[in-house]
């Protein structure tokens, strides 16, 4: 399904990665940031689905996890990184032909691993959400409307939290927050309650050591599910949902060994999301497909560049079928795999 994989550098380690047309040629490019390397890194699309050399820009140390989002509401999208050693995110406002103004760096939570930035308190301004890992919470800072934000805001979630998703669960039309708890292997849900501010967490089990989550309806039901990477024991976790934002018992499938990164979407063209994750030991991505009511089938994999943490799927090559993009953290590489 897919073809042979090209390889670009990315810096140093490249730990999180995002895709976005980010110099409005209507192209995918793809964002990485440089973990030793303390940098985000960009690689423009030439267009026939191949990439010019990176260039990088500064941002906090050890980054681990970047989105990539319009947050000053000038159609251009920024950068966002979580930093995890000085426990910060840095904002990279997108001067318009992709290029980016120096980092503007704001304070979270104790080692901030995973990053998501979406409105949640709908005033159509996207907004902040870490993951902390070492303090166990979640960091929300409010988007005060030219792309700076306020003051944290924190909330518990599990022990060692090391991924978060925002989606609406519970059909109010609020986003919600969900994260993966590394240690204990769980999933933190907090439902919004209406102006930004998140109640109590309710969690649920999933497999062990989950590093990523990803929060998409895979039955066709109109609600979102869960799933996460668990990278001990090599599965990932289905929890569907039950309708009022709560979940069923996780569903496991086998993946590759030491699955990090996790993405749903729909890779054979069917109006299924399949599920995709990173391999991080033996340098392969798995793909499940969706057999159409929110079970999937037997794993195939594809070989991709050394310890992949970060996967991501788009169309790179503008021939409408999705692609997989990889970040390759031994030898600093990305992988794209283009779609036969």
């Amino acid at each position: 399904m897919f073809l042979n994989q090209a390889t670009y550098e990315a810096g140093t380690e490249p730990y999180g990665l995002a895709v976005a047309d980010v110099n409005g040629d209507n192209k995918l490019d793809i964002i990485v940031v440089d973990y030793f390397g303390d940098s985000a890194n960009v690689l423009m699309n030439i267009g026939n689905g191949t990439f010019a050399s990176q260039v990088n820009y500064t941002v906090g140390t050890d980054p681990q996890s970047v989105a990539v989002v319009d947050v000053n509401s000038d159609n251009k999208p920024d950068i966002i990184t979580a930093n995890s050693v000085d426990d910060t995110v840095s904002v990279l406002i997108n001067k318009g032909n992709g290029t980016f103004a120096s980092q503007v760096t704001y304070p979270v939570g104790s080692q901030p691993y995973g990053v998501a930035v979406v409105d949640v308190n709908g005033d159509n301004k996207p907004d902040i959400v870490t993951a902390n890992y070492a303090g166990g919470s979640v960091s929300v800072l409010l988007n005060t409307g030219n792309g700076t934000f306020s003051t944290q805001v924190t909330y518990a979630v599990g022990i060692d939290t090391y991924a978060v998703a925002v989606a609406d669960v519970n059909g109010d039309n609020k986003s919600d927050i969900v994260t993966a708890n590394y240690f204990g292997g769980g999933v933190s849900v907090l439902l919004n309650k209406g102006n930004g501010t998140f109640s109590t967490q309710v969690t649920y089990t999933v497999g062990m050591d989950p590093q990523s989550v990803a929060v998409v309806d895979v039955n066709d039901d109109s609600k979102p599910d869960i799933i996460t990477a668990n990278s001990v024991g090599g599965t990932v976790s289905v929890l569907l949902n039950r309708g009022n934002g709560t979940f069923s018992t996780q569903v496991t499938y086998a993946v590759g060994l030491q699955p990090y990164g996790v993405t749903v979407a729909d890779i054979n063209s069917d109006n299924k999301p399949d599920i995709i994750t990173a391999n991080y030991f033996g340098g392969g991505v798995s793909v499940l497909l969706n057999k159409g009511n929110g079970t999937f089938s037997t794993q195939f994999t594809y070989t991709v560049g050394l310890d992949p943490r970060a996967v991501a799927v788009a169309d790179v090559n503008g021939d409408n079928k999705p692609d997989i993009i990889t970040a390759n953290c031994f030898g600093g590489t990305v992988s794209v795999l283009i779609s036969s």
